[in-house]
């Protein structure tokens, strides 16, 4: 079994900031997890099966138009879980409608909580960090177009992207 992710990446500039937030956190995913939006969380996927997974994306993703996506200020998750995140000010239709289109066949899992599209900054650490982050980029604002998204795999060196998905409608 190997570990894959779907998400929309975070494109330069707004990426390294994004990055440097978690490092400064302390965040033990900061060096091995590129700044994101989770359409599908890390799941285990038997690599015979890779192929009906990745069909199955460029299904699910052709006919999705690129749109615009803006993150603005900071949010957290909890008491439930001690995460802050980057919200996701505009798009979030968009997030919805990609994790709605993908989330089935082969990707038909359950959820924990319901989705609900973020960036995370600060995961996993103490609660003066989780301050310090939500602090910190609380005026952080960044727009851009999101015209792809993307299939991580988890190797021994962090996430390496297998497959870029273009959004072209």
């Amino acid at each position: 079994m190997k570990t894959f992710g779907v998400v929309i990446t975070i494109p330069e500039p707004h990426a390294a900031i994004l990055r440097a937030a978690r490092e400064e956190a302390g965040d033990p995913e900061a060096h091995t997890n590129p700044p994101h939006v989770t359409v599908v969380a890390p799941v285990s996927i038997d690599p015979e099966e890779m192929r009906a997974v990745e069909d199955h994306l460029a299904d699910a993703l052709r006919g999705v138009a690129p749109f615009r996506m803006r993150l603005r200020g900071t949010g957290t998750f909890r008491p439930v879980t001690p995460v802050v995140f980057v919200a996701v000010a505009e798009g979030i239709a968009g997030c919805e409608e990609i994790e709605r289109r993908v989330r089935c066949g082969p990707l038909a899992l359950e959820l924990r909580f319901p989705y609900h599209p973020h960036v995370t900054i600060a995961a996993e650490v103490d609660d003066e960090a989780l301050d310090r982050s939500f602090e910190g980029l609380a005026h952080f604002e960044a727009d851009f177009t999101v015209d792809a998204v993307n299939l991580y795999e988890l190797t021994d060196a962090g996430w390496s992207l297998r497959r870029a998905y273009a959004l072209t409608a």
